[in-house]
């Protein structure tokens, strides 16, 4: 028995060793495996569709393959997109048509958090009159298209005149909403916000030099967000190359590595590289003027009210109840928008006011809505990008909901290459009411309307203005011999449904020429020229500020009371934390 236990001992202890060392290399197989398992399957370098590297060091094709998500610009809030009862769903006492309840989806946006400024708009004045001096000839009706009109708060009986000369640019009113911008204004606002933040958004990437949005611009060398993106080498009126930043300069020392030949092969290779592209996911999209169906969905704030796919209850405000007064107990009883409260009451008794204001007020006075908006109630009504009709046709479209497409290509000069404006190429407007502004700018690319190169045998769009699809054109008009032999064309263009007035402007030697339109034929003063704004002011009664109310005036003229926010369309995912459907 002695002599046994240790044999026993032994063999146990070798056995016992050897399954250890086996199970330690199955187990590092295990992991080995499943390492490289991972590190192959989680790799996005290589091509689904042809197995190819993407990205390789050896070139071939290129793509962003880490890309996350859109980056929220400046000023804007996220908004998550989904379907909603758009028009009145509360008592309308006015029994008004033209905002009847019809069901409308739309994408998830982004949002301007506050109205546009004061501030916010004299930054555009300021880069307006320094890139484009109006004291030179060329330039002059640049500048003063761009300038609101301070001569909006004029009252035939009322002494506003401090307002005409402070609102705008006394910093006392630096936070307060814009106002006396029409339309159009608002819409090039928009398009030179855009190429500010896309300028900005490459010099933090390197792809131009620091500095050089700032120090090195002048008329003939502006940024514009589509011109760098369809012919870069042209940007700064063709100065790119002394303005690129440090991509480019890691591009250049990585040709200098190069041979004379493969350099001299890989040049179009490294311009591609040394330049950000749509591709590149770095560049935002458009800022722009919200649509009528976005800025309603903004303003209701929904978000609040969700319960899986149904909306609990109707709001008749963007924020929770029915009231204008707020029921929290902290600020229980104060008034929730800037608003008229009756008849010569714009804010109530000094001292203890109801409002916080008689004309317009701070931006982010009142506590945001749902969605971490402000003002989407009172202070000033805003602009909103779509025509005006009656009515709101969701037969014919009941996602993203927008009336007012003018589709437009790139021209083509005579090298067959896209036309870039200069500066004595540009396009000027003379709006009805006289005013002069500029259609485009030097360094941005020259437009025209799609033809029927874009429009044949399609389904979805068949000519360039759709601003009266199906409502106000001749195929939508009233007469039921509207295709008779008998009419010509000039007879057909007197049977419209909306048949608004004309005024024309002119010039000759003696300046400018203004005639009205005196015909009392006219049947109604809608045109394709009116927009819609939404949103009640300081200025109107609580029944206004119901984001489902919806008012419309000429683009190209101003108020007192009409400002305007901007938006941006979300491109990729529809919501921002990657939820997943409840099953």
């Amino acid at each position: 028995m002695l002599y046994c236990k240790p044999k026993i001992s032994f063999n146990t202890q070798v056995l016992t060793m050897k399954k250890q060392t086996l199970k330690i290399m199955l187990l590092a197989a295990v992991v080995s495996l499943g390492f490289f398992s991972c590190k192959r399957s989680s790799s996005n370098n290589t091509s689904r569709a042809t197995g190819w590297r993407i990205d390789g060091k050896d070139g071939g094709f290129a793509a962003n393959t880490k890309y996350k998500d859109q980056e929220t610009a400046p000023g804007l809030v996220f908004v998550e997109g989904g379907t909603f009862t758009m028009g009145k769903t509360q008592d309308d006492p006015m029994h008004d048509w033209n905002n009847t309840p019809n069901q409308q989806h739309v994408q998830s946006f982004y949002m301007d958090e506050t109205e546009v400024t004061n501030l916010m708009y004299t930054e555009y004045l300021y880069w307006t009159k320094t890139v484009f001096p109006p004291e030179d000839p060329s330039y002059r009706n640049i500048y003063t298209g761009v300038l609101p009109d301070t001569l909006v708060w004029r009252d035939r009986l009322g002494f506003n005149e401090t307002m005409t000369t402070n609102y705008l640019r006394h910093p006392g009113y630096a936070e307060y909403p814009v106002v006396g911008v029409n339309w159009i204004q608002a819409v090039q606002f928009c398009q030179w916000r855009t190429d500010r933040v896309n300028e900005a958004v490459l010099e933090r990437e390197g792809y131009i030099a620091k500095g050089v949005k700032t120090d090195s611009i002048d008329s003939g060398s502006t940024f514009s967000t589509e011109a760098y993106l369809t012919r870069p080498s042209e940007t700064y009126g063709g100065k790119i190359d002394e303005y690129k930043g440090r991509i480019a300069e890691k591009s250049n020392r990585k040709s200098k590595k190069e041979s004379d030949d493969d350099a001299a092969d890989g040049e179009d290779a490294e311009d591609s590289n040394v330049y950000a592209k749509r591709t590149s996911g770095i560049i935002l999209p458009e800022y722009r003027l919200p649509t009528e169906a976005e800025w309603e969905y903004a303003a209701k704030g929904l978000d609040g009210l969700r319960e899986y796919n149904n909306v609990r209850g109707r709001k008749k405000y963007p924020w929770k109840g029915e009231f204008t007064r707020s029921g929290n107990r902290k600020r229980r009883g104060d008034q929730l928008a800037n608003f008229k409260q009756g008849k010569g009451d714009y804010g109530g008794i000094a001292g203890w006011s109801d409002d916080g204001a008689d004309i317009t007020a701070r931006v982010k006075s009142y506590p945001p809505n749902d969605f971490g908006l402000y003002d989407m109630a009172g202070n000033v009504a805003e602009w909103v990008a779509d025509v005006y009709r009656p009515i709101v046709d969701d037969e014919a479209s009941d996602f993203n909901y927008y009336r007012g497409n003018v589709y437009m290509k790139n021209k083509i000069n005579s090298e067959g290459t896209v036309e870039i404006v200069q500066a004595d190429s540009i396009k000027y407007d003379t709006l009805a009411n006289g005013r002069i502004m500029a259609r485009n700018l030097p360094g941005q690319l020259a437009q025209v309307p799609v033809d029927e190169n874009e429009t044949y045998l399609r389904t979805n769009f068949d000519k360039s203005d759709n601003r009266n699809y199906r409502d106000g054109d001749v195929a939508s008009s009233r007469y039921y011999d509207l295709f008779s032999e008998d009419d010509d064309e000039a007879e057909l263009s007197k049977k419209r449904m909306y048949n608004a007035p004309k005024h024309e402007v002119g010039s000759d030697s003696t300046g400018m020429i203004r005639q009205y339109d005196k015909s009392e034929e006219r049947t109604t003063l809608i045109d394709d020229n009116v927009r819609v704004y939404k949103g009640g002011s300081w200025k109107d009664r609580a029944y206004w500020i119901d984001p489902a109310q919806r008012r419309a005036f000429p683009e190209y003229m101003a108020t007192s009371y009409i400002g305007f926010r901007c938006a941006m369309s979300r491109v990729g995912s529809k919501a921002q934390n990657n939820k997943r459907p409840r099953k």
